[in-house]
C-alpha cells in the first residue's frame, strides 16, 4: 500500500495555530484517498510555527497528485488557522507544495493546487 508522508506548515503570526479537527484528502490522476485526520496521539498539532509530518498510507496508488483537500472542523470552540502550506512526498519521492498562505476559518473546505 503506498505511503505519503504530509507535511503541515503553520504561520508564526499570532493565534494562527488551531486546536480544530484538520483532515486532509489527495486528488491524484487514477484516483482520490479517503479522508485522513492528521492527528498525532499526545501531541499538540498545528501550533503557531510549527512544521508537523504525518503519513497517509492509502489503498492503491493515486496516480499523480494533483490536489488537496484540507477540511477543518470546530473541536471545541471556533479556531482560526493560518496554514502557510503543505508539502507531499510521493511513493517514489518526488516533492510537491501546495501554497495557501492564507487564515482558515470556521468549517471550511479549502481545495489547494500544486504551486
Amino acid at each position: 500500500m503506498p505511503s505519503y508522508t504530509v507535511t503541515v506548515a503553520t504561520g508564526s503570526q499570532w493565534f494562527a495555530g488551531t486546536d480544530d479537527y484538520v483532515y486532509l484528502t489527495l486528488q491524484g490522476t487514477d484516483g482520490c484517498s479517503e479522508r485522513h485526520l492528521l492527528d498525532k496521539p499526545f501531541y499538540n498539532d498545528f501550533e503557531r510555527g510549527a512544521v508537523d509530518s504525518y503519513d497517509v498510507t492509502v489503498e492503491e496508488d493515486l496516480g499523480e497528485i494533483q490536489l488537496i483537500k484540507i477540511e477543518k472542523r470546530k473541536y471545541w470552540y471556533q479556531d482560526d488557522w493560518y496554514l502557510k502550506h503543505i508539502t507531499v512526498k510521493t511513493p517514489v519521492g518526488d516533492y510537491l507544495e501546495f501554497p495557501c498562505y492564507r487564515w482558515i476559518t470556521d468549517d471550511k473546505e479549502v481545495v489547494l493546487r500544486d504551486g
